[in-house]
């Protein structure tokens, strides 16, 4: 827990200061604390925790390559593929934190990017983050191959109704251009294509979420309002079960905020 805006992760095996210079042991996870006190916005716990399996699972560089083999193969410009490329680890980050919570993930990285419009349509040439407008796009495919067309098309919706000009900011034409038909294969590439660090499985078969697993989470949210025990669920689904929660106005924010953290003490 810490002051300040954003949540950041510490590596394994990289030297901190606060340990005197010694090796980090395991993957640490720095949160806000008005993070903690809102735990609808835990959302980044699970985009934290990928980065750091992206790299304990050894796809720091077979990701990248993979993803701009398959988009120079579909005929991307070597330019559009070098930005998504740069792009991978924040994208992988936001892939594997779907395929972990859901589509309430996506809902909680939506507060997060939603700004000034000035801001979302604000690309960075050396930015490791997909520009804001782009990124919820890209999550919001993958909903949609995941089967969760009705969400996916309700944030889309919703995205482009609060912004609906991506061209009014300095995006390159040619990654606006070339989106819609660049973004399924850079998820398909990334969540859908074997990895041999995973057995000759694709990140979305090993992090599997589909319908059962939604189901789990609605139950939790009905059980977190409630303030009864929601029962054996992955406590990172409980993330979702609050947000959701929220969003559906089941309990007041702090009876849910103390249900949750109730429900994760007692799990």
């Amino acid at each position: 827990m810490a002051t300040g805006f954003s949540p950041a992760t510490f590596r394994r095996g990289v030297p901190l200061r606060r340990l005197g210079k010694q090796l980090n042991p395991f993957p640490l996870i720095q949160l806000p604390y008005h993070r903690l006190v809102n735990p609808w916005t835990l959302g980044a716990v699970l985009h934290e925790i990928s980065h750091n399996l992206q790299n304990d699972l050894g796809l720091s560089r077979d990701v990248p390559r993979t993803v701009g083999v398959k988009l120079l193969r579909a005929g991307a410009s070597r330019q559009v593929a070098r930005t998504w490329v740069r792009w991978n680890r924040e994208m992988f980050a936001d892939m594997s934190g779907v395929l972990l919570g859901g589509p309430c993930f996506v809902g909680s990285l939506m507060d997060i990017l939603a700004r000034g419009p000035e801001t979302v349509v604000y690309y960075s040439s050396r930015g490791p983050h997909p520009t804001p407008y782009l990124r919820m796009l890209i999550n919001t495919e993958l909903l949609r191959r995941l089967g969760f067309e009705s969400e996916s098309r309700q944030y889309d919706k919703a995205w482009k109704r609060i912004y609906p000009s991506p061209s009014a900011g300095n995006i390159p034409p040619a990654m606006v251009k070339s989106f819609e038909e660049i973004c399924p294969i850079a998820v398909d590439a990334m969540c859908f294509q074997p990895y041999r660090s995973l057995g000759n499985r694709s990140l979305a078969k090993v992090l599997n979420f589909g319908g059962k697993e939604q189901q789990m989470i609605e139950e939790a949210a009905q059980r977190l309002a409630a303030g009864v025990d929601p029962g054996i669920v992955p406590e990172r689904f409980l993330i979702g079960a609050v947000r959701m929660a929220l969003d559906r106005r089941l309990a007041r924010p702090e009876v849910l905020a103390k249900n949750f953290y109730k429900a994760l003490a007692s799990g």
